[in-house]
């Protein structure tokens, strides 16, 4: 078979949310592909830093930051944070409506001082929260906001009560930026991130497959959320997981077993990958 592009997303998809290790069955999944010659990235909206604890299992790449900046082994392909204008200004009117922001680097993320607070009242059903819950809980480099140090920043996370507290923010920043927001959990919380409208996952892939000359038909993408959608509309073969969003399974051409139920390996074997 021609030798496939293989792009993963992380919490939900290749680890349980929140997870940094995956299953054995995903490891052996993901060595077995590389060694028949197809190539495996990571696509997630982590920035390397938080990515790093599974980078060490060895990838070929990944477009980290949910398309922003995006790297193989030994060369950073795509490098786009915003300008210091957007990020005043985001953050400026998510703090007067109330809404909890993290903001992200290559590096290190930064997280308002009560957002630990916020996310222990949040629901289990909502993978993205379950992870800023357990990262802030292990400090996984997730820093004070009062610690920032003006270096780049790619992505805003934010967090509220409310569609409402978020409508100055669009009104005044969504034609640079996608509000992405997650499926609602239990209590009325909402959570997302704001993308720079000059990427995504799915242009990410795009950039990727244009470095190894590999056709976007010969692409394969796995997710399991609504920030995963760009990605799974972009490659050749979409597979969401069982655990995943009912929306996302519908954009999807195929849905795969559970995180937890050795869904890679499943898939993987399948697509004829393994």
């Amino acid at each position: 078979m021609n030798k496939k592009l293989i792009f993963l997303d992380i919490d939900g998809t290749l680890t349980e949310a929140g997870s940094n290790v995956p299953p054995e069955s995903a490891l052996i999944a993901v060595r077995r592909a590389m060694e028949n010659g197809h190539k495996v990235f990571l696509c997630t909206g982590r920035n390397p830093a938080m990515l790093a604890p599974v980078l060490k299992y060895g990838f070929d790449g990944a477009v980290a930051c949910g398309g922003g900046y995006i790297f193989t082994t030994d060369e950073v392909l795509y490098d786009c944070p915003m300008t210091e204008e957007q990020r005043v200004q985001g953050m400026e009117i998510l703090k007067r409506n109330g809404v909890f922001r993290t903001v992200e680097a290559k590096d290190i993320t930064y997280g308002d001082e009560d957002l630990a607070d916020f996310l222990a009242e949040a629901s289990e059903g909502n993978s993205e929260l379950i992870r800023w819950r357990k990262a802030l809980a292990e400090e996984l480099n997730i820093h004070s906001m009062s610690e920032y140090d003006g270096r780049p920043i790619y992505k805003i996370v934010f967090m509220c009560r409310k569609h409402e507290q978020l409508a100055e923010a669009k009104a005044a920043l969504g034609d640079q930026f996608n509000f992405v927001v997650q499926d609602v959990a239990a209590h009325n919380c909402l959570n997302g991130e704001l993308v720079n409208r000059k990427f995504d996952k799915g242009r990410g892939v795009k950039i990727v497959a244009k470095h190894y000359g590999i056709p976007i038909e010969d692409t394969i993408g796995f997710g399991d959320s609504m920030n995963d959608l760009e990605m799974i509309q972009t490659v050749g073969m979409s597979v969401c997981m069982d655990n995943g969003s009912p929306l996302l399974k519908k954009e999807s051409k195929m849905v795969c077993p559970a995180v937890t139920d050795d869904g890679l390996f499943k898939a993987f074997t399948e697509l004829g990958l393994i």
